[in-house]
């Protein structure tokens, strides 16, 4: 008897210190923690021949990790208190984008690098801007991606362009900065996917 008294003796205390973690003062509060939805665009012309290769975009490092961006004045951010992101911002956009061209069924194949695709282009994405803007007498989300569609058999750029969107806020606190985040994001992604299309 003396074995199991001794385990639920270490059973009680695994509990106690759980306890301890969630009770006010003590601990660290956990994060809200945030993803980005994928839009679904418009069906369109389907080139099925086509395949496509989403690499993961660039990004300056304010933007590159999991913190939620706040700009609050000219040249100035800080980041959202109490929040982050469920990954890497820019993987995060890389897996939306990808679910998105995948969702228009206007290509052949679409995959991120690693997953065996015979590549016709690539489309190269650099977050420019993806923050909340609370400055000025604005509030609004805003993102900005400059992307590029690189033909992948002969290394030249077959078109250009920067995308942009913004949403305003429609409350206060952390759920409602992301939701104009993600409608943003979600109107800038339709975008892209449209472009591309016409472009190859």
């Amino acid at each position: 008897m003396k074995p199991v008294r001794l385990l639920s003796s270490v059973a009680l205390v695994a509990l106690a210190l759980t306890g301890c973690g969630a009770l006010p003062g003590l601990g660290t509060p956990p994060l809200d923690t945030f993803e980005l939805s994928a839009p679904k665009p418009d069906e369109g012309r389907r080139r099925g021949g086509i395949q496509l290769l989403i690499a993961e975009p660039s990004a300056l490092k304010a933007v590159d990790g999991q913190d939620i961006v706040i700009k609050t004045a000219p040249g100035s951010i800080q980041y959202l208190k109490g929040a982050q992101w469920a990954d890497r911002l820019p993987r995060i956009v890389q897996a939306r984008l990808a679910e998105s061209f995948q969702l228009s069924g206007r290509f052949g194949g679409v995959g991120k690098p690693g997953e065996g695709l015979a590549i016709d282009y690539q489309v190269i994405v650099d977050i420019r801007a993806f923050e909340v803007q609370i400055a000025g007498g604005v509030q609004q989300a805003y993102v900005e991606l400059y992307v590029r569609i690189l033909n992948d058999r002969n290394g030249t750029v077959r078109a250009s362009r920067t995308f942009e969107a913004a949403a305003p806020l429609a409350g206060a606190g952390n759920p409602a900065y992301v939701s104009a985040l993600d409608r943003a994001f979600g109107e800038a992604v339709t975008d892209i996917v449209a472009w591309t299309a016409r472009s190859i």
